[in-house]
């Protein structure tokens, strides 16, 4: 039998076994950590538009990486890492419907997607009707890209942040140039035949015949989106009919074939685009693009400053390959909007976070933007640049490997990019 000795000193042990294990799960070390901030990005990572899709994960694991680099967003819970989880709308409405049944499913309460208006009115009004029928799985929409001007304006939405200037902002820019561009005395506009195209043929119209009534419109025409190989015979029809300008909002392979095939048929004229100054683009249509490609976009490599040059630099280190080349600041600032918001109100969930969205002001690379509150859409600078040498005068940086850059044409102010809204919005009671 064991001594009373023996057996006291066997219960101590065993008390002290035990607040040790104790110890140790209230450890830093033990203690359960906070659950990530789950991101949903439901993009169209295969098919015609992959290489956009793409480009976006790459802008918006970075924004993740630097907020988790300073230890994650802040919350009453502590602090608390961005996780972000890729679902693959393969560009079509239904495969993105059925992404976002996917991450609501899995926890996401915030949703982010951008490459395609259509898809992005598809995913708002689902998104509308998920979160009356169900307020305590309520999810945000984080719009990087979608820029038909009804998503802020007729269509707008509560849960729904347009991080983009939509096209209207978007061609007001380019009109800034164009005005100015007196040889330019006819036009042949085309475009994507979806929502987002037809508003940006139908707003070139509007502000033709306000800043420039005196340019004729030789084409006005439509194409399917993404299923054009061949754009020879668009090409020819734009030669054809003389025009000495083409206004498009193509973006990704359809702006690529656009551009490829016009220098192919030898059309000499110049290209007011959206999105002509990177993915395939510049290296497709070459030397015949200097002087003659413009671009607007809410940042560009050479716009001047120290700050911006900075954040470009930083990307490329981050991504080196040529390829990767495609960094866009309003994805990094709707990033920092969002861990900003959350940080104000500790915690995620979506209404308080969505309120807190409506006020932030955030700023990176030496551009600065806020939402405004009345339609969700985010107020920033944009900037015009034309196609031109790496080397000349204004352009210390290329595009994608490709020699060619874009030199800063024009700068417009947050203030001179807005334009007014007719949201009526219906806020949650």
């Amino acid at each position: 039998m064991a001594s009373f000795l023996q057996m006291r000193l066997f219960f101590l042990s065993r008390r002290a076994l035990l607040s040790s294990i104790v110890a140790l799960a209230l450890s830093p070390a033990w203690a359960q950590s906070p659950s990530p901030i789950k991101l949903a990005l439901i993009e169209g990572l295969s098919g015609p538009f992959g290489n956009t899709g793409e480009a976006v994960v790459r802008n918006i694991a970075w924004a993740v990486e630097r907020v988790n680099a300073r230890g994650g967003v802040k919350t009453a819970q502590g602090m608390r890492p961005m996780l972000l989880e890729r679902y693959d709308s393969k560009g079509q409405s239904e495969e993105a419907l059925s992404a976002l049944k996917s991450a609501i499913d899995d926890g996401a309460q915030v949703v982010l997607q951008g490459n395609s208006s259509a898809n992005a009115a598809a995913l708002m009004d689902a998104i509308n009707k998920h979160n009356e029928r169900e307020p305590a799985r309520r999810v945000l929409f984080l719009n990087y890209s979608a820029v038909d001007p009804a998503l802020t304006n007729e269509k707008c939405s509560f849960w729904h942040f347009r991080f983009d200037a939509h096209a209207d902002m978007r061609m007001t820019a380019l009109m800034q140039v164009l005005r100015e561009d007196k040889p330019v005395k006819s036009v042949y506009l085309i475009g994507q035949d979806y929502s987002f195209g037809q508003a940006v043929l139908r707003e070139a119209k509007r502000q033709l015949a306000d800043k420039r009534p005196d340019v004729k419109v030789v084409g006005d025409e439509l194409h399917p989106l993404g299923r054009v190989k061949d754009f020879l015979p668009y090409a020819a029809k734009i030669k054809a009919s003389g025009a000495q300008a083409v206004i498009t909002g193509n973006w990704g392979n359809d702006l690529t074939l656009l551009v490829k095939a016009a220098r192919e048929a030898g059309y000499e004229g110049k290209f007011y685009t959206f999105y002509g100054n990177a993915l395939g683009a510049p290296a497709a249509i070459g030397e015949a693009g200097v002087g003659r490609v413009i671009a607007v976009a809410d940042w560009l490599p050479n716009v001047p400053g120290k700050a911006s040059e900075a954040f470009y630099q930083a990307f490329r280190q981050r991504f080196p390959k040529p390829a990767e080349d495609y960094v866009h600041v309003r994805m990094q600032l709707m990033v920092e909007a969002l861990a900003q918001a959350i940080e104000k109100t500790g915690h995620t969930e979506p209404l308080a976070v969505a309120l807190a969205l409506e006020k932030v002001r955030v700023s990176m690379a030496g551009q600065t933007g806020s939402m405004r509150a009345q339609d969700h859409q985010f107020q920033q600078p944009l900037v015009v640049g034309v196609m031109d040498r790496q080397g000349a005068a204004g352009v210390p940086f290329d595009v994608e490997g490709s020699g060619y850059g874009f030199r800063v044409i024009r700068q417009l102010q947050a203030e001179q990019a807005s334009m007014p809204s007719t949201c009526s919005m219906a806020r949650p009671g």
